[in-house]
């Protein structure tokens, strides 16, 4: 009988979604973000949880360029692992779910996409169960973490690069980075409107059908202000090239998706859009 992964055990996922949490309490300036202090009072050097969190952190963002070195640095951080207190680790853990339920709707916090779900489900599988997983389930968990390890990846992670945990601002700071960098490269400064979108999409928790009628809202009202600002373009080769985004804008950013899901890509897409009318507002329709 295949082990099953739960998620609502899985310390690294757990982490995740409350960091998600503090981006959404930041972004609508929430002094008070009681996901900040759970962070704060349950994941430190001095925690079992804290500890077996710099084991998933490390598995996700670690890598090696040959499968040799993947397979004997996962066996080693599984001897890690079993070193940890396993009885201290499950009630630390019952706490802070706890503690999360409490305060949140526990299907909403923990409903969102996740990058590397495989990887962290795979890890809490070699974690919690490898005496007792079937040899395929064992196979197939360790070889999806010796395919990560040896496949460079350039995602954004929320969790990249947590080991110890950062005081306060530098939490808020961290928050910020990981969810605005893959953005700021491109654009020197958010408008208004880029911000709101980046809004929906981090407090839209579920990433189902709000979050895609609100981006097809969006970009609805975004293709009514392309058109009408480009009325005035007097540049004829830009005027050809304005009109081919506009109609390529229900492609790029995901509206005629059959698909409720909405990709970072689209965002991202939208994001440009957004710049692309911002820039042709601020020429004033010059060229």
């Amino acid at each position: 009988m295949r082990k099953k992964h739960n998620k609502i055990r899985n310390t690294g996922l757990l982490y995740e979604f409350l960091l998600r949490q503090i981006t959404a309490d930041v972004l609508n300036k929430d002094d008070k973000s009681k996901a900040l202090s759970t962070v704060k009072s349950k994941f430190n050097e001095n925690t079992e949880l804290g500890k077996e969190l710099a084991l998933y952190s490390i598995v996700i963002n670690k890598k090696f360029d040959n499968d040799a070195k993947a397979d004997y640095f996962i066996n080693e951080v599984i001897k890690e692992r079993h070193k940890l207190n396993n009885s201290v680790l499950k009630r630390e853990k019952y706490n802070l779910i706890k503690e999360i339920q409490s305060n949140y709707n526990l299907q909403k916090f923990m409903s969102s996409k996740v990058p590397n779900y495989k990887i962290y489900a795979s890890t809490y599988k070699l974690f919690e169960f490898k005496s007792s997983l079937s040899p395929e389930e064992k196979t197939e968990s360790h070889f999806n973490l010796v395919e990560h390890i040896t496949t460079n990846k350039n995602d954004i992670r929320l969790s990249e690069s947590i080991v110890n945990l950062p005081d306060d601002e530098d939490l808020r700071i961290l928050t910020y980075k990981t969810l605005l960098e893959k953005f700021n490269h491109k654009y020197t400064k958010l408008s208004g409107a880029q911000k709101n979108l980046l809004k929906e999409y981090i407090n839209n928790i579920s990433n189902t059908n709000s979050l895609k009628e609100t981006l097809s809202e969006i970009v609805s009202n975004i293709k009514k202000d392309l058109k009408s600002n480009s009325k005035k373009l007097k540049d004829k080769v830009v005027k050809i090239k304005m009109e081919e985004a506009i109609k390529s804008i229900d492609e790029f950013c995901g509206v005629d998706s059959k698909q409720n899901i909405v990709k970072d890509s689209h965002v991202l897409q939208t994001m440009r859009y957004l710049e692309l009318l911002k820039e042709l507002k601020k020429s004033g329709n010059k060229n």
